[in-house]
């Protein structure tokens, strides 16, 4: 049976974006396969690591009828991709093996059973289903994904947590020592708080996986697990188990030193001074007074580097110290012109945010320099 008969880069394109899951090594064998599956003319691929499954259909041509199978995902990826992007590739099965045939090449793929396959057992009942344009999830991701922890022993600081209530869905993410959150407009109006933490292995597949297109994404939410669709793909992941940090508390209220200045003059000045701090300690000094903002930074070589802004301030004179990794990282995957630093003092912890936008917070610790 032909199983598939259509264009290199409309097959590789498929199963690039169920592939993100797979792990080259796994205790499991059949892991490292995708799992083809024909009805009639619809082709479905799928893809598990047992906490994520990738689902995707598509009209990729071959005979009609149905037929199962589970074959080598990254080896067929690796083939296609060497092959040219307009040349017509052919995917036959035989005697439990695959032939993919594209010009005058030839492979013949080992297959493992499908029903060998381990699908993720779906939760037996989602909350509602509410949905944003891809865009904006992808949006909203980029600018909190960078706070989430990595390989912390506080597992639930590992990921992001979602919130949907009312018409609004906010993201979370903090490892500690800065916290990011950022919140979109619903189409729904989501009557009962709904509330997960998704794991950062999933953060990073949705963020690889949505376009920057105005397409909708759907979300439903369980007990322990999460479901998205888009684009003719269907995402199922399990959800961290564990109680978020109360972020209301961590967002400062009140901070009545306020400056508002041009985000790229203050990430290319902490770009400058960022070069001499030291591996081990990424620590520089913000020196705010009326008129004046001060970068500066050292390190164990007797090194300095000081950069100075004009800015239009006229509150309290503060020294305060910051892990200038934060500071770029939340600047960097900003779009907009301006932001404002908000400040209490040396000791406090310092709220950055776009004027006039109540959508986006930073929160980050200061540092004893």
């Amino acid at each position: 049976m032909i199983v598939l008969k259509a264009a290199q880069e409309q097959v590789l394109s498929a199963l690039q974006s169920v592939a993100g899951i797979v792990e080259r090594r796994h205790t499991l064998p059949i892991l490292a396969n995708v799992l083809i599956r024909k009805t009639g003319t619809q082709l479905q691929l799928t893809t598990s690591d047992l906490e994520i499954q990738i689902r995707t259909s598509s009209e990729l041509g071959g005979d009609e009828g149905n037929f199962t199978t589970t074959v080598g995902a990254r080896k067929l990826i690796d083939i296609l991709r060497s092959m040219p992007s307009d040349q017509t590739v052919t995917l036959e099965s035989s005697q439990n093996k695959l032939l993919l045939k594209g010009g005058k090449s030839r492979f013949t793929l080992q297959t493992l059973p499908a029903e060998d396959f381990p699908l993720v057992q779906e939760a037996a009942s989602f909350g509602p289903v509410f949905s944003v344009p891809q865009k904006t999830l992808k949006e909203l991701l980029n600018q909190v994904s960078f706070s989430m922890a990595v390989h912390d022993i506080r597992y639930y600081l590992n990921g992001i947590l979602f919130v949907a209530e009312g018409k609004q869905l906010s993201l979370v993410a903090t490892d500690g020592h800065r916290l990011a959150y950022s919140s979109a407009e619903l189409d729904v109006d989501i009557e009962q708080r709904q509330e997960v933490i998704l794991p950062r292995k999933t953060v990073l597949e949705l963020q690889r996986l949505l376009s920057d297109k105005e397409g909708a994404i759907e979300m439903q939410f369980a007990g322990n697990q999460a479901k998205f669709a888009f684009d003719g793909m269907e995402f199922v992941t399990k959800l961290v188990e564990g109680k978020f940090p109360d972020y209301n508390r961590v967002i400062p209220k009140n901070h009545k030193n306020i400056v508002v200045l041009g985000r790229t003059a203050l990430l290319a000045s902490l770009q400058r001074a960022a070069i001499l701090t030291s591996e081990k300690f990424k620590g520089v000094r913000l020196n705010i007074e009326p008129g004046t903002l001060r970068v500066a930074s050292n390190n164990a070589e007797q090194e300095e580097a000081v950069d100075e802004l004009d800015i239009d301030y006229g509150g309290d004179s503060i020294e305060i110290g910051f892990n200038v990794t934060y500071l770029i990282d939340v600047l960097g995957n900003m779009g907009q012109d301006m932001v404002k630093l908000e400040l209490a003092d040396s000791n406090s912890s310092a709220l950055l945010t776009i004027p006039d936008n109540a959508h986006f917070k930073y929160v980050v610790m200061p540092m004893r320099i």
